[in-house]
């Protein structure tokens, strides 16, 4: 057995031996596979920095300019959907949820950043599709948008045959093409229609996606929760669903999925922060008719704050009352006081 040893020995450092012949060729090589390792980690870096908030009327007024329109209601919000969708390809990195290759394999925290604007944009472009581009229930779809809305609801994280980005693409060019036809005089055919009930409408699915993250992300800390599922519901009813439910439930977020969800609400509220700020402008008539503008800028106001910049390499995970921060629940907060007032929107919308 020693002499077994012995000999694996030698031949290791035969083989990494810079003597002889190969040494030259054995150095560079080793120095370029250590030099390529640092590459990827600093480009990894590099494609892991969420892209800067925009100015949508600026955008605005840029994208119309290219097409020689002036402003219609309806243009600014659809700029601001055009340009999230396209910041999701765009960015550093370019799109990385279908990423197959290093660095873009192995990061998650931007893939859960894109995945939650990508929910936002999907929601959006739904609303556009059944309701802003429409005077009522039975008036005919946009052809524009029949096609874009489908598009963007395509597999996330597709690499090939046909590629995520390439279905993405097409619909932001549909999106375009949709721009174009409202903002031109000459076309009646297509319309944005910013009424209080589209609005609402809108918002409601809004309220849903905020309320799921936020409970999420209060979930980093265990919590023993009393379950609200059958609120509200008649015994017969509840007597009725498929599987009975515990009257108190235990939540709490496996340690490796807590950055995930808190990029995922990243991606949520910046994208959502975007397109408010688009609806400030479009919807201006209504929400003054409505007396709505403060409540909009208060929840404007609190996506912003939750864009703040994190002066920590990791998300902390505190218990909520330690010596140590907690991120997620930090998130929360801004996303609850944010959904606490879209329901008051809401509810000033929908008042005669």
């Amino acid at each position: 057995m020693p002499m077994f040893w012995t000999s694996m020995k030698t031949r290791l450092a035969s083989a990494f031996s810079f003597s002889g012949d190969g040494s030259v060729f054995k150095r560079v090589l080793l120095t370029g596979f250590g030099f390529l390792i640092i590459f990827i980690i600093f480009l990894g870096f590099y494609w892991s920095s969420e892209p800067a908030p925009f100015s949508v009327q600026q955008k605005t007024s840029q994208r119309l300019a290219l097409i020689g329109n002036d402003y219609v209601v309806g243009s600014t919000t659809t700029v601001a959907l055009i340009t999230v969708a396209e910041s999701l390809l765009n960015k550093p990195g370019g799109y990385l949820s279908n990423d197959i290759s290093p660095p873009g394999i192995y990061l998650d925290n931007i893939p859960s950043w894109e995945f939650g604007a990508l929910v936002q944009v999907r929601d959006l472009s739904r609303t556009f599709r059944e309701s802003f581009s429409r005077s009522q229930s039975q008036s005919t779809e946009d052809p524009d948008l029949i096609i874009s809305e489908p598009k963007f609801h395509f597999s996330n994280d597709s690499w090939l045959f046909p590629a995520t980005e390439s279905e993405y693409a097409k619909a932001i060019d549909r999106l375009d093409s949709y721009l174009a036809r409202i903002s031109d005089p000459a076309n009646t055919d297509a319309q944005f229609y910013a009424r209080a009930d589209n609005l609402a409408d809108w918002l409601l699915a809004v309220e849903s996606r905020l309320g799921s993250l936020s409970q999420r992300l209060s979930a980093s800390v265990r919590q023993s929760r009393v379950n609200t599922d059958t609120s509200g519901e008649t015994v017969v009813t509840q007597s009725a669903q498929s599987m009975p439910v515990r009257s108190e439930v235990s939540v709490k977020t496996p340690w490796l999925q807590i950055d995930d969800i808190f990029y995922e609400a990243r991606g949520a509220t910046w994208a959502l922060m975007h397109f408010l700020q688009a609806v400030e402008v479009d919807f201006k008539d209504v929400l003054q008719d409505k007396n709505a503008e403060a409540s909009l800028s208060q929840i404007i106001r609190e996506l912003e704050a939750s864009q703040r910049s994190i002066f920590f390499p990791i998300i902390l995970n505190g218990s909520g009352f330690g010596i140590f921060a907690n991120h997620s629940l930090a998130m929360a907060n801004y996303i609850s006081r944010a959904n606490a007032a879209i329901i008051d929107l809401r509810r000033l919308l929908s008042q005669g």
